[in-house]
């Protein structure tokens, strides 16, 4: 299993759109730093078809340590999620891709 890392991203870009190293990292930085400023804003990034990153409050509840069974609470918290697009879910499984303008 390869993983993708900024660095791939990065040379991706240099190969595909002709910027300098220098300019596609640099241009990959300011649209990570630019996706998470607006997820910190509590606000969603919807890449169209690809999918939404979207930040949920989740409330607070109680669980359970698995070890000795004791009951703790867990306080509430934010977190990322992500919703794929029917046309990523689609490439994925590798069926065709759905016509118009679903994301």
């Amino acid at each position: 299993m390869n993983t993708l890392t900024r660095a791939s991203l990065a040379e991706a870009i240099y190969t595909q759109v002709g910027l300098s190293r220098n300019e596609s990292a640099a241009l990959l930085e300011a649209v990570l730093e630019r996706m998470a400023a607006v997820l910190e804003s509590g606000q969603a990034v919807k890449i169209s078809a690809f999918g939404t990153f979207m930040v949920r409050q989740k409330g607070q509840r109680v669980g359970r340590n698995p070890k000795t069974g004791v009951e703790v609470p867990i306080l509430p918290r934010k977190v990322l999620s992500f919703r794929p697009s029917q046309v990523l879910k689609a490439r994925i499984n590798g069926q065709p891709v759905p016509s118009g303008d679903e994301a």
